[in-house]
């Protein structure tokens, strides 16, 4: 379980965006950060505090991954071939709890995670709740035909929120979908503008 269960949505006020582009955040009606002091004017941020905010929210966007997990998403996107900001951005989108959660099965990324872990979720017609778990071009991924009357899905699945990219391909009444593609930057919907770029400068100082 996510240790932000209780408090997902505070990160939304404290970088200053609707993160996961929800109607109920509650950026949207106090567009200013929490605490007593939230609404006074802060002097510009230096590169640093710029660097560390991208970070803050690419991470915090994908709500499971602790600090050790992105860090080595991060070293094995500088090893790898090609570019280091599309390689992390495509190193996230394969995990399987962000696949789930694009598939529309689940209506955030931190029940994604909970729905893995409970078993709920099979790859290629296997059973797996690891939720860091990479999926591979061409992989299927399902529900348990138990788990499919679970109100949470058939709310998460007609839901206008959310449209499935395009490098993924589901049947929503079969509740099965095929990973296509490893997506580049500009192909995921993120709510907000993401910038790995940063994330290179705030690890590589």
């Amino acid at each position: 379980m996510t240790k932000r269960v209780s408090a997902k949505y505070k990160i939304n006020r404290r970088l200053m965006c609707n993160l996961w582009g929800r109607p109920k955040s509650p950026f949207n009606k106090r567009e200013y950060r929490p605490g007593e002091h939230g609404q006074a004017r802060r002097r510009k941020p230096s590169d640093f505090g710029i660097q560390l905010s991208a970070k803050q929210m690419l991470k915090g966007y994908y709500g499971n991954i602790t600090e050790k997990q992105f860090r080595r998403i991060y070293d094995e996107a500088v090893r790898r071939k090609g570019d280091t900001s599309q390689n992390i951005i495509g190193l996230l989108e394969r995990r399987l709890d962000a696949v789930v959660y694009r598939m529309k099965y689940v209506p955030t990324v931190f029940s994604a995670r909970q729905f893995i872990s409970h078993g709920h979720v099979r790859v290629n017609g296997k059973k797996v709740n690891i939720p860091s778990y990479r999926v591979s071009e061409g992989d299927v991924i399902d529900i348990r035909e138990k788990s499919r009357e679970i109100p949470m899905v058939m709310e998460a699945i007609d839901s206008p929120e959310r449209e499935v990219p395009e490098y993924i391909e589901v049947d929503q009444r079969a509740l099965k979908g095929t990973f296509l593609r490893t997506p580049q930057l500009a192909e995921v919907p993120y709510p907000v503008q993401m910038e790995p770029n940063l994330v290179i400068e705030f690890y590589s100082r």
